[in-house]
């Protein structure tokens, strides 16, 4: 299978990588295979020979037309600036480009040991593989701009972590693995002309429409903080806890990035966290917002020398204004994009004045009586204008079901100003609220499959399962409901 590498990020300097080979590993296998996604990269998978793919995904064999980097960057990692981070795991192997025209980075995860490193081995456990694997194309299939899986492979080595685990590596691509630290690590230097480099590359290649503005480099910052609002929207209509927004992991091509210790929830609660390292819970699900707009603060400095011709105070002065003017409109665009959101998993489709009050309403309802958040708004979606047995099963779901007829009397007077047919309503509201999303303990159940007993089955059901969520598929209730007691996820890692 020929892979038509079309780079261009390796012309960018040196300053902006390491070349670096993949480490071989021993015994690779190949796991998996996203035939799906490899025919929509364009790529001949009617030549797709297994023993040749492994070499390749496990980065025992170089193919033709590669050029392997670690890519530099900085990060702000839970508040505290680190000036040189960069792939420490990750080798890029070079990018292709799509039928329709989508450019894409082709990424090992997991492929050895690089400059950046910082003493760590460069490897992935095959559990944090399994988790992305299966997260970042559940995430596609919801909806969600994500980075995409194309394969994963074990290396036939053990990693050692808190003990020693199965080792996998995972081929990612990405429309773009430019971060707001990239920008970071040349600001940290002082480095203005790799800034501008850096820039025009982003533009060029992920807002070609703002080429034209009259200031293209504000015009770049407005699209991106654009697209960032959009994007934790999205999660927060979901339930999806990144876990780890660091600013190494805020990806300026607005796509999540960097799969650790997330997580979707299942009881709602707006300040929850998995992940194992957030001790503070600077990055629980509620501050994901404000988390979102103080990364692309970041982001806005290390533009502020091209925001403004000129060297002197007053040009200066004028790029802060720019800038400020631009991150004053994130909320507003974060909160629009959260209000249609919601509007939608309520099968609202006309703006009303108290829609919020409603919205908050049922969260905080949801929140005293510690309800699923997927499999309320699901059921949601099966209620009629008029009360019927099909309330029964939300109801269940809370401890004061009083409090729910309360809420749902409201919800259908709301209903009543809409005209779609209850048929229509449910149809629509089917299409933004997923049967399924990979749960915690379904996740945690492949990952002990595979880690455990080398039995990739359960990965394999469950993947298929995703990749259909908002579809009720026969036989699969299980993959819907929450964990029971003994289930239950309640950290999350991220891997390194």
């Amino acid at each position: 299978m020929k892979i038509p590498f079309q780079n261009s990020y390796v012309h960018l300097g040196k300053e902006f990588y390491v070349k670096t080979l993949p480490t071989p590993v021993a015994r690779p296998e190949l796991i998996h295979f996203n035939t799906a996604f490899a025919t929509a990269l364009g790529l001949d998978v009617s030549t797709f020979d297994p023993a040749k793919a492994t070499a390749i995904f496990s980065g025992n064999t170089l193919p033709k037309g590669a050029e392997p980097l670690a890519m530099a960057y900085a990060g702000s990692q839970f508040g505290g600036f680190n000036p040189q981070l960069g792939d420490g795991r990750a080798v890029l192997l070079g990018e292709i480009i799509t039928p329709n025209g989508i450019r894409y980075d082709l990424q090992l995860k997991g492929a050895g040991a690089t400059a950046f490193s910082r003493n760590g081995d460069g490897r992935s456990a095959l559990g944090p593989v399994i988790r992305e694997y299966l997260i970042s194309e559940a995430m596609a299939q919801l909806g969600v701009p994500t980075t995409r899986a194309l394969a994963m492979v074990t290396t036939g080595e053990e990693v050692a972590r808190m003990q020693l685990v199965a080792g996998g590596i995972l081929t990612r691509l990405s429309t773009s693995l430019v971060r707001v630290g990239t920008f970071q690590y040349f600001a940290a230097r002082g480095d203005e002309v790799s800034i501008k480099r850096l820039a025009d590359y982003v533009i060029q290649r992920n807002y070609p429409e703002v080429q034209s503005a009259d200031n293209p480099y504000y015009a770049l910052l407005v699209a991106v903080i654009n697209r960032q609002a959009a994007l934790i929207a999205k999660w927060m209509q979901l339930g999806f806890i990144h876990g780890v927004m660091n600013t190494d992991n805020s990806s300026i091509a607005g796509e999540t990035i960097d799969y650790g210790p997330c997580a979707f929830m299942d009881t709602f609660n707006e300040d929850q966290v998995y992940s194992s390292i957030d001790h503070a819970h600077r990055y629980a699900y509620n501050n994901q917002a404000a988390i979102g707009q103080w990364n692309l603060i970041r982001f806005a400095e290390t533009l502020l020398p091209l925001l403004a011709k000129g060297d002197d105070q007053y040009a200066a002065q004028q790029a802060v204004n720019l800038a400020q003017d631009a991150l004053t409109a994130y909320n507003t665009q974060y909160h629009q994009y959260w209000l249609t959101g919601m509007r939608a998993k309520l099968g609202l489709v006309l703006e009303k004045a108290q829609d919020q009050d409603l919205i908050e309403a049922l969260l905080k309802t949801m929140m005293e009586n510690k309800v699923d958040f997927t499999l309320s708004f699901y059921y949601l979606s099966q209620l009629t204008k008029k009360p019927s047995t099909a309330d029964q099963s939300m109801r269940l779901l809370f401890n004061d079901a009083k409090a729910f007829d309360r809420w749902v009397t409201q919800w259908r007077t709301r209903l009543s100003a809409e005209t779609l047919s209850d048929t229509d309503r449910q149809k629509k509201m089917n299409a933004v609220n997923p049967v399924y999303i990979p749960r915690n303990h379904q996740v945690e159940a492949a990952i002990r499959a595979a880690e455990d007993h080398n039995d990739f089955s359960v990965f394999e059901q469950l993947n298929e399962v995703l990749k259909t969520p908002f579809v009720l598929q026969q036989g699969k209730d299980h993959y819907r409901l929450p964990p029971k007691p003994e289930e239950i996820v309640h950290q999350t890692f991220c891997g390194t």
